[in-house]
């Protein structure tokens, strides 16, 4: 009976001033969300751009404080936001355990952490966890209608590019074994060369994606008429994957693309255009 209580009181739809937060917070079609959306890139911005600068002696050394300030007043906004989310759903534990719920927690979680932690040792274990906040770059994404295109294309595509990666790891597998019978172990003033099997793959593998480290090279003229072989496949090898996803992108733009509209009950996008209920729990748009 409780359960069904409290499922009844989180299907119910939003009014007042919860539906015009979440219209402001979860929505983009309105001049107020999209004013706010805005802002909160420029939030995300500022915050990431602060999180990468402190990491640069100079700049930490001489404008520490105000890095400091910009966490604290970044933070302080993030908080809010997330509190929002929560109370403009009917379900706002679908919104916390959602995959933005999550990301949104970790971004503001570090620096409350940091409050407890004092002593010198724990602060290093605190410069570490501080790097958590780079994950508001994560929401950059549910803003950017594009993202739905290239998202769905990866996921068709996906099967295709493993069978292509399988393909292309067999052959380094296959090359970096004839290399080493060719190659035979040590080359003259050039360290170990191609000691084994699996370093003579791992040397293929950088050929074969031109990285080129050259830490190793072959030294006899078939070794060397070979490596020049898997240079020339990598450049055709390296169009291959951009081909797949490029078809995928193309057929992706004669679908119906799928809206930015959330779900008021578990703050879950991705719906068609015509839905009247959402894909992911049921509850009415």
């Amino acid at each position: 009976m409780l359960q069904e209580r409290t499922k009844a009181r989180s299907d119910r739809p939003l009014s007042g001033w919860r539906l015009r937060i979440h219209d402001i917070i979860f929505e983009a079609d309105t001049p107020a969300g999209k004013a706010f959306d805005v802002l909160l890139l420029i939030a995300i911005a500022i915050s990431t751009l602060a999180v990468m600068l402190e990491t640069v002696k100079e700049v930490e050394r001489d404008y520490g404080e105000i890095l400091r300030v910009v966490e604290y007043v970044m933070t302080v906004f993030f908080t809010v936001e997330y509190i929002a989310r929560i109370i403009s759903v009917t379900n706002p534990w679908r919104y916390i355990t959602s995959f933005y719920g999550i990301i949104d927690l970790l971004s503001i979680l570090p620096t409350y952490v940091g409050f407890f932690f004092t002593s010198a040792r724990a602060l290093q274990i605190i410069r570490i966890i501080r790097l958590l906040r780079i994950f508001r770059i994560f929401k950059l994404g549910r803003y950017v209608r594009e993202a739905q295109l290239l998202a769905q294309a990866l996921k068709a595509s996906q099967w295709k590019i493993t069978v292509f990666l399988g393909t292309v790891l067999a052959l380094c597998m296959v090359l970096g074994s004839l290399m080493y019978v060719i190659e035979g172990g040590s080359q003259p003033g050039k360290g170990e060369g191609f000691t084994s099997i699996p370093r003579s793959i791992y040397w293929a593998i950088v050929t074969m994606t031109t990285v080129g480290y050259g830490d190793i090279s072959p030294v006899t003229p078939l070794g060397q008429t070979i490596a020049s072989f898997i240079m020339i496949l990598g450049y055709s090898i390296l169009a291959v994957p951009t081909g797949i996803v490029t078809v995928e992108l193309s057929q992706g733009d004669q679908k119906k693309v799928l809206t930015t509209q959330s779900c008021p009950h578990c703050a879950r996008q991705g719906h068609d255009p015509d839905a009247v209920f959402c894909k992911h729990c049921g509850g009415r748009l």
